[in-house]
């Protein structure tokens, strides 16, 4: 039912950015070398990166410059990196003012509600044009971007639901949401929340760590959810 060990190639990428907290962020730096620094990220509801940039960094001065940017994201918890899978997403970056993709960014990283709102941050969001993956020895494939977006198509209704689901499933199912990290993806510890869904999954996180939990099958609508959450609940008690 969980295909953590999935080998398809677009779903080994897309995991990789669904799980992703940082990743190394490649600008052009004018007339001069490449520059590569680390950043924080998270996916907005369409699965694109979101990043949170200060005014006075070096990284944003360039891509104020050249919009083309790459974006290395790798495997957590690997002791060889690379022996890890890794996705390089090449596009093009761009500032913006949109809520939910900050909502989004600070559920994943919390401690940035501290300078999320001082005059010299702003938030930006990258358009995947394509993505370079390396799952293994051998096995190495060029992707288009559009494999790192979610597929809400036919799925309104989930979407609209979306903010009120994750926050029952963390007010009143904590205990089901345990089960779902520890028996369903091997897990360590307690107290995971569930920062997002979508009709393929949903995002959990503890201590920093983020692991995706892939429904048993797509959902298009609120009871397909509640239904899907459920029968996860029932194989991990089991």
């Amino acid at each position: 039912m969980q295909r953590t060990g999935s080998t398809e190639p677009a779903a080994t990428a897309l995991r990789l950015v669904q799980e992703a907290r940082f990743g190394a962020l490649a600008t052009r730096e004018t007339g001069g070398a490449p520059y590569v620094s680390l950043v924080s990220v998270a996916p907005d509801a369409a699965g694109a990166p979101i990043l949170l940039l200060s005014n006075l960094a070096r990284h944003t001065r360039n891509v104020r410059e050249d919009a083309r940017v790459s974006l290395l994201i790798t495997a957590s918890g690997v002791p060889d990196g690379l022996m890890g899978a890794r996705v390089s997403a090449l596009g093009r970056i761009g500032p913006i003012v949109d809520a939910d993709a900050r909502a989004r960014f600070l559920a994943r990283h919390p401690d940035a509600a501290d300078y999320a709102d001082f005059a010299d941050f702003a938030f930006y969001r990258m358009a995947v044009e394509e993505a370079h993956l390396v799952a293994g020895f051998g096995r190495i494939s060029t992707l288009p971007g559009s494999c790192l977006a979610t597929d809400w198509s036919g799925a309104e209704a989930v979407r609209a639901a979306e903010a009120d689901i994750v926050a029952h499933m963390n007010a009143d199912h904590s205990d089901a949401i345990d089960l779902y990290a520890g028996r369903l993806l091997a897990a360590s510890g307690t107290g995971w929340r569930m920062l997002a869904l979508d009709p393929g999954g949903c995002d959990l996180m503890r201590e920093g760590v983020v692991r995706r939990l892939d429904f048993p099958h797509r959902v298009t609508s609120v009871a397909a959810v509640r239904e899907a959450l459920v029968a996860l609940a029932q194989v991990a008690r089991s």
